[in-house]
């Protein structure tokens, strides 16, 4: 098959994690996100801590982010319960997906660092998916799910670098709807500044 031909299936397979739901929600009983939306954040994220952290290479940690979910577009996004009582042939979908592609061997390679968790990057980047879901639980407490604070706890021990840490501990005592509320006694509120 033709190089192009191979890219251009790549990226209609990835267009299918924006259809693929993340399955944790549905336990929760709120909120919704795709595999997609999850991942972008992610890669959000693992900027912010690349930064903080100053000695790594902050693009890898963005791949890192970028594909660290990727064999969901083949194996779907299975939960802690699904995972219980289901083979997740992650690996096969990792090497399937390289075999396919004319840049294989190097996404390969990132995904296999990603997970051994060697790496600073790598660690990162597994803080990143693990923040990533905090924010989510967070927005979901924040508009009144008390099953999203009590899932906090477990996710907070998974958190393993000090950017991670220091980042996961202001998330707790940020309120999700802050970046745009702000002040909520500032007069912008009740009167946008108008006059009258």
């Amino acid at each position: 098959m033709k190089k192009d031909i191979r890219v251009v299936n790549f990226l209609y397979e990835v267009g299918i994690l924006a259809r693929t739901p993340r399955s944790g929600f549905f336990f929760l009983g709120s909120g919704k996100q795709s595999v997609a939306e999850h991942m972008n954040r992610t890669s959000y994220i693992g900027y912010c801590l690349a930064h903080l952290a100053g000695d790594v290479d902050i693009g890898k940690v963005v791949q890192m982010c970028l594909f660290h979910d990727i064999s969901e577009s083949r194996i779907s996004d299975l939960n802690y319960v699904h995972q219980k009582y289901t083979e997740r042939l992650e690996e096969k979908a990792h090497t399937d997906l390289a075999a396919s592609l004319p840049f294989g061997k190097e996404l390969k390679k990132l995904i296999d660092e990603y997970e051994e968790r060697k790496s600073k990057e790598s660690l990162l980047t597994k803080d990143a998916d693990s923040i990533e879901f905090l924010l989510s639980l967070k927005e979901q407490w924040d508009i009144g799910n008390t099953k999203a604070k009590t899932w906090i706890p477990s996710l907070l021990k998974r958190i393993r670098t000090r950017e991670g840490k220091m980042i996961a501990k202001a998330v707790m005592k940020t309120d999700s709807d802050r970046w745009w509320f702000g002040d909520k006694n500032d007069s912008w509120w009740v009167n946008r500044n108008k006059k009258g």
